[in-house]
């Protein structure tokens, strides 16, 4: 069928949905969307202990999203977790997770040995015949025993994480039976008007829905315990438990606004730090992540520091590994070489944090030291683990870019020329791609510098010391002179007893003030408005 030509007008025509939606969320979207991770080197077990709850579930729901390589052990790990709980909603989103992904890959497993011709059906015969000879005798042994034996060889794997629908509801009536129990007995306690029971009754009734996986309940009820406080403590618990189930909603703002409700509060306020050690540090490592979302990395990262490694012991929420990723990241994407010695290297308590990952202590050496190329080997090393985090991996690409930007900057720092052809040796990159990023930060105005492209050379701009120093004095003389200038008019004033009478605001529609003059003074006595 020909296609007929466009009229003149609409050739150059621009759909208006190319324009509606702002590019920079899109993009965040999509790259939140397309993180695979394909060669993760973490034992997924270890990971997953140390984490509780809804914490646990969460991230091993995201490693079966991201990394296909360990999305069935991710998934019978969360099974296997969920099943000591009454959140029956995530059980069966998770066995239909996995029954896809087990029909997926025994479709491609049939795929693949349909494919395969004579070699295929030859290897399939000896690992029959290599299975085959593994297997007991069955003839000798009596037929119950000889059933189970081929059930436990042929299913035993699969029965363990079947669906179990007697689970299902066996569950559900005990969670119905427990929350007409703690319903009933917090209206007891409501005819009783005693708050500390109320409280509690609160508390145990959004410990139930957490339990069940109901949030949005559960954060009603940990709110509605803040009526029925009676001391400084029970405000902090309550505004801790609060924290806790927004992170596991991620309202950021609602983490921050609670946060500063429990500092704020006398009895926290007023007591000592070691009083208040393990609270203090549950605060600092909650308004840490907040900021980390919100990508105030340098503030993050101040948070982080200021944990306590003798108390940062909440599994729940966040693990003593994280705080050190996430503040020893934040801390070299946004510290200068200063601040990166002073709070980092040499703080004593973040030390110990950092005992725990001792590649991330690795990289913040090196960096310091201004190893980059083998800082940066270390970095990528590690971005695959990085990305299996739900939390931080988000966030890998543009730390990893800032923390970059800022081993270029200290690189040429001391410098008044640089070849880059060395520079592209030192940074593991080649030299063109060294020239883009450098142009880059020479046009955000973070490295004051021109590119000898032929040559291949950067060199630093160079100021001129005698201009410099004649435009601050100048300034200074111009900052001189205003203030002679109001000095001279304030005496003027008081020499001639002038002030200003200012009118309320409720005296009327007129706000202005009157400026009074004495009548003892040369001038004749009047009142201005202004």
């Amino acid at each position: 069928m020909p296609v007929l030509p466009m009229p003149p007008l609409m050739q150059n025509a621009v759909e208006p949905m190319q324009v509606d939606a702002p590019p920079n969320e899109d993009n965040e979207n999509n790259e939140e969307q397309q993180i695979v991770v394909e060669n993760p080197t973490i034992d997924l077990e270890v990971y997953a202990n140390q984490y509780t709850g809804i914490a646990r579930l969460d991230r091993l729901i995201y490693v079966a999203d991201v990394c296909p390589v360990l999305a069935v052990e991710a998934l019978k790990m969360a099974i296997t977790y969920v099943q000591s709980t009454y959140n029956v909603k995530v059980y069966q989103m998770l066995h239909k997770r996995l029954s896809d992904l087990q029909a997926v890959g025994g479709a491609a497993g049939a795929g693949g040995a349909a494919l395969g011709g004579d070699q295929a059906a030859s290897a399939a015969a000896a690992a029959a015949a290599a299975a085959a000879a593994a297997l007991p005798d069955i003839a000798a042994q009596p037929a119950a025993v000889a059933a189970q034996a081929n059930a436990s060889s042929a299913g035993g794997e699969k029965d363990a994480f079947a669906y179990d629908a007697v689970w299902v509801d066996a569950k559900l009536k005990k969670a119905a039976l427990k929350l007409e129990k703690l319903d009933s007995d917090l209206k007891n306690y409501k005819s009783n008007s005693i708050k500390e029971s109320i409280r509690r009754g609160h508390d145990d009734l959004a410990d139930h829905y957490l339990s069940c996986g109901d949030l949005t309940n559960a954060l009603k009820c940990y709110s509605r315990a803040r009526d029925y406080c009676t001391s400084g403590k029970h405000v902090v618990n309550m505004c801790l438990n609060v924290i806790k189930v927004s992170i596991y909603l991620k309202n950021w703002a609602h983490v921050m606004s609670y946060i500063s409700k429990a500092e704020s509060t006398p009895d926290f306020s007023e007591g000592s730090k070691e009083a208040n050690a393990q609270v203090h540090t549950r605060l600092e490592c909650a308004a840490g992540l907040a900021e980390l979302q919100q990508k105030k990395y340098k503030v993050a990262a101040k948070h982080f520091l200021a944990a306590n490694f003798d108390h940062c012991d909440f599994p729940e929420m966040i693990s003593t590994s994280n705080v050190a990723v996430y503040g020893g990241l934040c801390a070299l994407a946004t510290f200068d070489r200063q601040e990166l010695k002073r709070l980092v290297i040499a703080s004593t308590s973040f030390k110990l944090f950092l005992e725990l990952e001792p590649q991330l202590r690795d990289i913040i050496f090196k960096f310091y030291e201004s190893k980059y190329a083998s800082c940066l080997t270390l970095l990528d090393e590690i971005r695959d683990n990085l990305l299996i985090d739900m939390y931080i991996a988000p966030h890998v690409s543009l730390l990893y870019t800032k923390i970059r930007n800022r081993a270029l900057i200290q690189y040429f720092s001391p410098y008044m020329s640089a070849d880059m052809h060395k520079m592209a040796t030192a940074f593991n990159s080649t030299v063109s791609d060294l020239e883009n990023e450098v142009m880059q930060l020479i046009l955000d105005g973070q490295i004051q510098a021109r590119i000898d492209s032929h040559n291949k050379i950067l060199y630093a701009k160079e100021a001129d010391q005698r201009n410099s120093t004649f435009e601050r004095a100048l300034l200074m003389g111009k900052q001189y002179q205003r203030h002679t200038r109001m000095l001279i008019l304030r005496a003027a004033m008081l020499k001639n007893h002038i002030h200003v009478k200012s009118v309320s605001r409720e005296s009327g529609s007129n706000h202005g003030a009157e400026l009074c003059v004495s009548a003892g003074s040369s001038t004749t006595a009047q009142l201005a408005r202004i």
